[in-house]
């Protein structure tokens, strides 16, 4: 699993490499709204990914991870399906109803029943390398989404993005494994409370996942200013078994700038 995570950038390469010989078909009408559907390490994506296209898109793009479909899908609206195995249950249902309700489908998946139905009912697919863990295959699914909403022109710019976080991955390797073993000692014996600022929370969710399944460790996570509304007051007695982990960003609104640094 180290080996996997520390092959990060080396899978953002390999999957800009994959995109760019995609051929997708035109959206064949106008696109009103886009839902992403996904569990676990195939759906962490989807949720960074409407993180990130919030502030460009002028269409909304919402996220599933359930079995259901919401009432406003329709034949106006683009599901994109990410799925790692291709086999997850809640997804197939849920790409099954889109099916029915004659919705625009776009796929990620390294095969099984995604990649069949593909096939039988003709949407695109995005075949990604199958075989690990979809924990370790964030990149993937992430990178594929984001330039699947590039590539309809809902936002500008990711996959340049995504090219600089590989280089500065790759840079900063070295301090990158000293700083994230500090951490898992500090935190290693405690329960983890991961705090970040709105529009991160798919972030703080990551990392929540990978201390679950990787570490085995229960933790949770809230985003500020709303964890100031209610969660705060829970910290007002000592909680020595807890560890907070803060993650900061440049761009953070400076009211909670303010928050965070209090």
């Amino acid at each position: 699993m180290k080996d996997l995570i520390s092959a990060f950038p080396d899978q953002l390469t390999q999957a800009l490499r994959i995109f760019r010989k995609t051929i997708l078909k035109p959206l064949p009408r106008g696109t009103q709204n886009i839902l992403i559907s996904g569990l676990g390490g195939s759906g962490i994506g989807g949720t960074i990914t409407a993180e990130i296209c919030a502030s460009q898109s002028p269409v909304p793009v919402s996220v599933i991870k359930d079995y259901s479909l919401p009432a406003w899908v329709s034949e106006n609206t683009l599901v994109i399906i990410s799925s790692y195995s291709g086999n997850t249950e809640e997804t197939l249902e849920v790409l099954k109803k889109a099916l029915e309700r004659g919705a625009m489908i776009v796929a990620v998946s390294s095969g099984g029943e995604v990649v069949r139905l593909s096939a039988e009912k003709g949407f695109d697919t995005v075949i990604i390398p199958g075989g690990n863990p979809p924990r370790a295959c964030l990149a993937y699914s992430l990178t594929m989404l984001c330039c699947i909403m590039e590539h309809y022109g809902f936002v500008e710019g990711l996959s340049s993005e995504i090219e600089k976080g590989i280089s500065l991955v790759e840079k900063e390797s070295t301090n990158i494994h000293h700083e994230a073993e500090a951490i898992a000692r500090a935190i290693a014996f405690s329960l983890p409370v991961v705090y970040t600022n709105f529009g991160y929370e798919g972030i703080a969710i990551r990392l929540r996942q990978q201390l679950n399944e990787n570490a085995k460790m229960l933790c949770w996570h809230n985003v500020v200013p709303e964890m100031n509304h209610n969660e705060l007051v829970g910290w007002v007695d000592n909680k020595p078994q807890i560890a907070a982990l803060f993650l900061r960003n440049p761009d953070e609104y400076y009211r909670n700038s303010k928050r965070m640094a209090f």
